[in-house]
């Protein structure tokens, strides 16, 4: 059981130490702005981190998109993301699933917000043929073990990853078609 009182302030030493400059934090008036824009809540650890380590800017190899401000932010990704699959023939993006992280070649690491335990999936548009729920995967139960992996320096992402029979594969997210249908 990972102990998440104490997650906090390890994630927020680590992205010290990792990064040249975070942003200053989000105010907690921001991020209740930004769950009213939403409609909903996010996950208490993913607000506290927003609200005591940073918005955004540390975090597995491309960092965590900030919640708020300027350019791109989870709000607005969110927001273009359900927009656009809204208007696809297959859509693709489902309801409650926050961008977090912005992979490269328009895969993210992303929080379901509806989950009791804030499950880390990963969107890989590349899987999508007929259906866009074939794009999502279970990266993590739970965005504090996601983030345990990232303190401990054992994710997927890591380059000599390939090298490591540990590392387990992501698996389909059985929720993705019920979702993307809300």
């Amino acid at each position: 059981m990972i102990a998440v009182e104490d997650l906090v302030p390890r994630v927020a030493a680590k992205a010290k130490a990792t990064s040249t400059a975070l942003p200053p934090a989000a105010s907690a008036e921001e991020v209740a702005e930004a769950e009213a824009v939403l409609d909903f809540a996010l996950p208490p650890l993913l607000a506290s981190l927003y609200r005591e380590v940073a918005n955004g800017g540390y975090g597995p190899d491309y960092q965590l998109l900030p919640l708020v401000g300027t350019g791109r932010t989870v709000l607005s990704e969110y927001q273009s993301e359900r927009s656009a699959s809204a208007e696809e023939e297959t859509p693709y993006w489902p309801a409650g699933v926050l961008p977090i992280l912005d992979w490269g070649c328009a895969m993210y690491a992303a929080v379901d917000c509806r989950s009791e335990t804030a499950t880390v999936l990963l969107f890989e548009p590349n899987a999508i043929v007929d259906d866009g729920a074939a794009a999502w995967f279970v990266d993590a139960e739970s965005l504090a073990e996601w983030l345990e992996t990232w303190l401990a320096g054992t994710g997927w992402y890591r380059e000599d990853a390939d090298e490591d029979d540990d590392v387990a594969e992501p698996t389909p997210w059985e929720m993705a078609a019920s979702r993307i249908a809300e």
